[in-house]
């Protein structure tokens, strides 16, 4: 799967639980919201298709204002993976080959939705400038079991300029607008 290439047009972007209650105490939330955003927004000008969740929002509350004005409603879950969530699997498109994550925390619901994802034979992309944990430890650590488990690390400018594949892209100059 390393050699893989994302391609708009077989991939989902992922945003997980990105909600205002967990925010304070992850290191790093105000680069996670932007990243999150500059993905989404890019999805957006690009035809990919985006997914947002919320894990328990009665008690995480809800997504992070910025995204919620880019990104379609969000799949309410339980389960720490999203693929534990019917809506979740429901919304993923057939034509989904690739699905990039992004979002919190990289550690619990970040990997268990990536390893969940990786059984299903789709292909992983993790943001890595875009998942955050509330400790330094969790998340280095779950970035390298990602990785080990066959998820490819990448960050959001790669992602946005793999999915334009070219300067002659007619999104190009938007998309490269969401970078500078």
């Amino acid at each position: 799967m390393s050699c893989m290439r994302l391609d708009p047009a077989t991939s989902t972007l992922c945003v997980i639980d990105v909600q205002e209650k967990l925010l304070p105490a992850v290191a790093g939330a105000d680069r996670v919201i932007d990243r999150c955003g500059r993905l989404a927004a890019a999805a957006e000008l690009l035809g990919v298709p985006a997914i947002l969740t919320e894990q328990y929002p009665r008690g995480l509350g809800p997504t992070a204002p910025a995204l919620v004005e880019r990104l379609p409603p969000a799949v309410s879950k339980m389960a720490f993976s999203c693929c534990g969530s019917e809506a979740f699997v429901a919304a993923l498109p057939a034509a989904a080959a690739t699905v990039v994550l992004a979002g919190l925390e990289t550690h619990v619901c970040v990997t268990q939705t990536a390893l969940d994802l990786l059984a299903r034979g789709l292909g992983v992309f993790v943001a890595v400038d875009a998942v955050a944990s509330r400790h330094a430890l969790d998340h280095e650590i779950g970035l390298r079991r990602l990785e080990a488990a066959g998820a490819v690390l990448t960050t959001s400018e790669a992602v946005l300029f793999e999915w334009c594949r070219s300067a002659a892209h007619p999104q190009f100059q938007a998309v490269r607008r969401l970078v500078l």
